[in-house]
């Protein structure tokens, strides 16, 4: 696919990017090839690929689904800068 000035000029407006005049033939160019490339990548047959998430092969440790109530109360209160009575403090906000 190939670029005119007009389409990169418009392109560069879209994204508000300030691009002067003697720079759009050149810009033109590296978008060509950039569409190119991704024209290329739609001709790849992938047929029996199946989807990945990673490069390298993985599986997920199951731990069991146990509901609890936490048990870290205090722990967790230690890191705040005020609690009353188990639980967090924050100034009015709010008239």
């Amino acid at each position: 696919m190939s670029l005119d000035n007009t389409t990169v000029r418009n392109i560069a407006f879209l994204a508000r990017i300030e691009v002067p005049e003697a720079e759009l033939p050149g810009l033109a160019d590296e978008l060509s090839a950039i569409l190119g490339f991704v024209e290329q990548l739609g001709e790849v047959d992938t047929k029996g690929v199946e989807p990945m998430t990673s490069v390298t092969e993985m599986a997920l440790r199951w731990r069991e689904d146990a509901i609890t109530d936490g048990g870290q109360q205090d722990k967790v209160l230690a890191n705040a800068p005020d609690a009353v009575e188990g639980y967090f403090t924050v100034p009015k906000v709010v008239e």
